[in-house]
């Protein structure tokens, strides 16, 4: 397993710390789970690009901006 220091602002920091207090979870868990929802975001992101890439363009933006507004909600 790999460690990773990042630097934030302490105020960014904190509200890092409460939100992971408010969830009951450690800050390291939090950073976790959000990190696998970035990288599954990415994952979709990128097969979605492959599939327009290969066939319409046009479809392919469609289904990436029906994706964006799934996420937004």
């Amino acid at each position: 397993m790999a460690t990773l220091t990042i630097r934030l602002p302490d105020d960014k920091h904190e509200r890092l710390k409460e939100l992971a207090r408010r969830r009951n979870i450690s800050v390291n868990k939090l950073m976790e789970e959000l990190s696998t929802i970035a990288l599954a975001e990415f994952d979709a992101e990128t097969r979605f690009r492959a599939m327009a890439a290969k066939g319409n363009v046009e479809a392919g933006l469609v289904l990436l901006d029906r994706l964006d507004s799934e996420l937004a909600e």
